[in-house]
């Protein structure tokens, strides 16, 4: 069977039965009584920081390929947009690659490059969420199964970045004697030995450091921004909270899903909120809401996005699949 519609039975399989247990036993009319009675400033501020956040990531991004170039800051952010809405639109997370061929293009950098730069990214991203799910458990009483599982993903993490380390260093000694790393190389190997020697130069830039604030403040924005809806929904935990039910939803949807997350978006929600005891109809109510508030800001940014790159809305999954296929038959350059 193919891989592909493996993974699409997977996601799709996980995202019904996560509907089914998300909205069994749920009393519609009591959700309906409390998003009526929301707080829409709130929520005009949490979208606010959440569209931001990815503005943020834009940045983090430009400053990664700094030293390859000078990056447009709207040309980044225009990318992050178009792939989050390709999320939108398409399972398996396919904006990832998108976004990064839609840069390569309108920046003129190498495909290796910029996935080298994506790579750093998801890194970073999972060093900051450990740190913060740490940093957050010595403010919240955590459940003894997610400490547990807090303290499992920081062991991995260390011996991730141990790894890293590592192939830094090796690349370090491996560059000085082949400055041109993966040059001319067609295909899977060329790209792949792009990206390290993408690594190595993103990671020793001077612009690095930046990044890393960015990286900082891009979650926390993502933080800010569902701890104001929480308010809007007049749930009454703090910040702390806020993160912690965040890290959980980030976790769930980084499996293979259906498009927008739909499913597990909302069970990882469910979730997240009954560690400080949210009563599920409440908590299920809540994470609909939050789920469509955070989600259409940028249905509408990211399509403008979409189109203002010359890609059309008919198709894209056809589009996507092309632009990978060509993308990796494409001699690589560093």
């Amino acid at each position: 069977m193919n891989p592909k519609r493996i993974l699409l039975s997977i996601g799709y399989g996980v995202a019904l039965l996560s509907l089914i247990w998300v909205l069994h036993d749920f009393h519609i009319m009591q959700a309906l009584r409390e998003m009526a009675s929301v707080d829409w400033k709130w929520v005009l501020l949490g979208m606010a920081f959440d569209v931001l956040s990815y503005g943020i990531q834009g940045l983090r991004w430009k400053l990664l390929l700094t030293p390859f170039g000078k990056v447009r800051l709207s040309g980044a952010i225009r990318s992050v947009y178009a792939g989050l809405f390709a999320n939108l639109v398409l399972p398996l997370r396919p904006g990832e690659f998108l976004r990064s061929y839609l840069l390569a293009n309108s920046e003129e950098i190498t495909m290796g490059r910029v996935l080298g730069s994506v790579g750093v990214e998801r890194l970073v991203d999972l060093v900051i969420a450990t740190a913060a799910l740490g940093v957050a458990s010595l403010f919240v009483d955590l459940p003894r199964p997610f400490q547990r599982a807090a303290s499992i993903i920081g062991i991995i993490m260390l011996v991730i970045l141990a790894g890293v380390v590592i192939l830094i260093l090796y690349l370090e000694t491996k560059l000085g004697s082949n400055p041109n790393l993966g040059q001319d190389r067609p295909g899977f190997t060329g790209r792949f030995m792009s990206a390290l020697a993408a690594l190595h130069a993103m990671s020793t830039a001077p612009s690095f450091y930046t990044a890393l604030l960015a990286s900082i403040l891009m979650p926390f924005c993502q933080a800010m921004a569902l701890w104001s809806i929480m308010r809007s929904y007049s749930l009454p935990l703090s910040l702390s909270a806020a993160i912690v039910v965040l890290l959980v939803i980030n976790l769930g949807v980084s499996l293979p899903n259906a498009p927008a997350n739909v499913g597990s978006y909302q069970i990882f929600c469910v979730l997240g909120l009954g560690i400080f005891q949210v009563e599920k109809t409440t908590a299920t109510g809540f994470s609909i809401f939050a789920f469509i508030a955070l989600t259409l800001p940028f249905v509408f940014l990211g399509f403008a996005a979409l189109l203002r790159s010359g890609l059309t809305l008919r198709g894209i999954g056809e589009q996507v699949s092309t632009i990978r296929r060509e993308s990796f038959k494409s001699p690589s350059r560093v």
